[in-house]
């Protein structure tokens, strides 16, 4: 996906400096003169039909690219090691460990935090109760929507530890901007501590979507 990101920006580029070059060309070279009128042409075929089929070419080509490696992304091949269910309301998200049968939990106010395992697979399901919001983690490269009703779901692979910023990218409400989490990519044994710590706080089964106390919310 990320080659297919930088392929397209560098497509775009080149089409760009050939059609700004073209048009500084034509300002410099046919720049009015005099007052008499230039020799008008009603039409010209080789010249129409090299700008029609070359944009198609370009865009089939996008569409072709684009549509494999999506395909590829939203795969679920059913390896994954650990499942995290997501739950989206306005204004914060929960995270049921599904596996673990713990939960974490956030507000408006206090940014949650998902914890997940270096290098070990993990299954997304996405799920709102109220209106559609957006999972996005800019360091997956992955953003899909959370709509209510459906339950989207897509596998990733944290290969690199750290802490990374999410974030809803739909506009759900007025506080939408606060819509934050954040993504702890740890050593196994690390989100083993973690695990333990939420189950001697009694974050235990499963989170329900707490919409339904903020029905009506704008």
């Amino acid at each position: 996906m990320l080659s297919l990101w930088q392929g397209s920006w560098i497509a775009a580029m080149i089409v760009g400096v050939l059609v700004w070059g073209l048009l500084i060309w034509a300002i410099v070279v046919y720049r009015r003169k005099d007052e008499s009128v230039p020799k008008q042409t009603k039409y010209n075929m080789p010249i129409e039909i090299g700008y029609t089929i070359v944009p198609l070419i370009m865009v089939m080509g996008l569409f072709y690219f684009t549509a494999r490696d999506q395909t590829e992304l939203i795969k679920i091949d059913n390896t994954n090691t650990h499942t995290v269910n997501v739950q989206a309301w306005r204004w914060s998200w929960g995270f049921n460990y599904v596996d673990e049968k713990v939960y974490d939990v956030g507000t408006p106010a206090v940014v949650p935090n998902l914890w997940l395992p270096v290098n070990e697979k993990v299954l997304f399901t996405l799920n709102s109760g109220d209106v559609i919001h957006s999972f996005w983690v800019p360091a997956f490269l992955m953003k899909m929507d959370v709509v209510p009703g459906r339950n989207n779901q897509f596998e990733v692979t944290p290969d690199r530890i750290g802490t990374f910023v999410g974030k809803c990218t739909e506009l759900c409400g007025v506080d939408h901007s606060r819509m934050l989490f954040n993504v702890k990519v740890v050593t196994r044994a690390e989100y083993d501590a973690h695990i333990a710590k939420l189950k001697a706080k009694g974050q235990t089964g499963e989170l329900k979507n707490p919409n339904a106390r903020i029905a009506g919310a704008e």
